[in-house]
């Protein structure tokens, strides 16, 4: 569909299908992610795996599948000694999901171009290495370079993806927004000691409720929780929809990441996914998926939540 059609169909209470995790699903068949950019250089070294995710996506009812763009800024691909293949490492990521869009039939599928704020992670855990954060200049640069360039390659939106750090987010929303795309905003959360639901930051302690206040400042045509257990989802979109009145989205994730790999424990099964969503579904959400660690048999179990609705 056009991002127009999807857009009313939205707007009419319509339901729309997110696909699961790209880098976690490379490396569940075997790709090896590098210590520096993640996924980033599957693109180049794994585009054949790359593009058969991608199809199964659609295969499972997905309605808008993400380019492997999540951890290919410079910011990242620079340390990786990729930096002078930033265009190519981009150009493939998308033209797999291109690819893919074409060679399923659904010419309908959306192409969502990643673009987060991830830096670089300390080795064995899940926390930023900041002696090696960037600056406020770097940043701008860099997101605002991957914007132009997911707009000028194709995709037909931007997914903010994995927003936690509001210093960092707010050079992110800013390229996003300045690239003419549509924009969809995914939100990380995390429980605290105390019960209360807090930025996904791992380094500090910062209310949720805090950090969705830029979407305030942001006109973005989605918003919603990702990269989040699902216990915490619900609990953090009735916060969210207490300050942002749009369609809203979830793709929570299952496992635990010890950089460089996702660990792949006690990743629920679909039908738990399911249970999930049907629940969000009740309360107000239209765009669901899965983040890493589900799979296309995730969001298989997702596709029959889809509502024919007039577009």
């Amino acid at each position: 569909m056009s991002y127009e059609r999807a857009q009313r169909l939205l707007h009419n209470g319509g339901t729309l299908i997110l696909d699961g995790g790209t880098g976690t699903e490379l490396e569940r068949r075997g790709v090896t992610m590098n210590p520096e950019a993640w996924c980033g250089m599957a693109s180049l070294e794994s585009v054949g795996i790359l593009e058969e995710i991608h199809k199964d996506y659609i295969s499972a009812g997905a309605d808008i599948i993400t380019a492997n763009t999540y951890c290919s800024s410079r910011l990242l691909l620079e340390p990786a000694g990729y930096g002078n293949q930033f265009e190519e490492i981009n150009y493939a990521a998308i033209d797999a999901a291109q690819r893919a869009r074409d060679a399923s039939g659904r010419e309908e599928v959306l192409i969502a171009g990643s673009l987060s704020h991830r830096g670089a992670i300390t080795s064995g855990t899940a926390k930023p290495d900041l002696a090696q954060a960037p600056s406020d200049g770097e940043m701008a640069d860099a997101f605002g370079e991957l914007a132009a360039l997911l707009h000028a390659r194709g995709c037909d939106l931007i997914l903010l993806e994995m927003m936690y750090d509001p210093e960092r987010m707010v050079h992110a929303f800013s390229a996003a927004m300045d690239s003419g795309l549509p924009v969809w905003a995914g939100l990380s959360a995390r429980r605290g000691d105390d019960g209360k639901i807090l930025s996904f930051a791992p380094d500090r302690d910062i209310l949720f409720d805090d950090i969705i206040q830029i979407l305030r400042d942001h006109n973005v045509a989605a918003a919603g929780i990702m990269h989040t257990q699902a216990n915490v989802v619900g609990d953090a979109l009735a916060i969210l929809d207490g300050v942002f009145k749009g369609p809203l989205l979830a793709y929570p994730d299952s496992g635990y990441f010890k950089s460089p790999n996702w660990q792949f424990e006690d990743v629920m099964p679909p039908s738990e996914l399911r249970r999930y969503a049907d629940e969000w579904v009740s309360n107000r959400l239209q765009i669901v998926g899965g983040c890493c660690g589900l799979t296309p048999d995730h969001i298989a179990a997702l596709s029959t939540l889809k509502q024919k609705v007039p577009a």
